[in-house]
């Protein structure tokens, strides 16, 4: 028995007694709470399970690792700690906070409490929103989803996983050929070397 049919069932042997409000606080409440098992130099650790969630959401696991078995919010992680400046580092805190505030105020509850299939559809409605909006203004800041991205994407394919299990990889590659048809090269997946 799940626990759905378990408050259904103590609902009814109480007559109806417990409220709907009631009962969707249990089942709110008897949900885990989103962890990572990792230490950011960063984000904060709430910023850190977003940017996990997204990441895994951009890449997710399939027959091959995804972004987060790669490490990837531990990548994205580092790069804004070493890499950004601290202009982009706030443009990309602050476009977090708003990503999920704008989660709150379209669905009434935070980025980490949305059922999974609610997550993906908010990430590629703000997606196809951001590139919308790329469009008009090539000069503007890149957006939040997209910068979240181009971040996800470039440490997925600089990771081992990605770079061994998904592109070609051959540690020490023999003679060049420059010019050939891809289904020539090998396998038919891009070369990470």
């Amino acid at each position: 028995m799940d626990r759905r049919e378990a408050l259904r069932r103590t609902a009814l042997i109480m007559g109806g007694v417990v409220s709907a409000p009631a009962i969707m606080g249990i089942l709110k409440g008897c949900t885990a709470k989103p962890s990572i098992d990792w230490k950011p130099a960063f984000l904060s650790q709430d910023q850190s399970i977003i940017v996990t969630q997204v990441a895994d959401i951009i890449i997710p696991k399939t027959d091959t690792p995804g972004a987060k078995e790669a490490g990837v919010p531990q990548f994205i992680d580092l790069m804004l700690k070493d890499c950004y400046s601290k202009e982009d580092q706030d443009r990309f805190t602050a476009g977090l906070q708003s990503f999920d505030e704008e989660a709150k105020k379209q669905y009434g509850d935070a980025f980490l409490d949305l059922e999974p299939e609610k997550k993906l559809e908010y990430v590629n409605k703000v997606h196809v929103a951001a590139l919308e909006e790329r469009k008009k203004d090539q000069a503007a800041p890149r957006p939040f989803i997209l910068t979240m991205k181009e971040l996800t994407l470039l440490g997925f394919f600089t990771s081992q996983p990605g770079a061994e299990q998904v592109l070609q990889y051959v540690a020490v590659p023999g003679s060049y050929k420059g010019c050939i048809p891809l289904s020539e090269a090998g396998n038919g997946k891009t070369w990470a070397t």
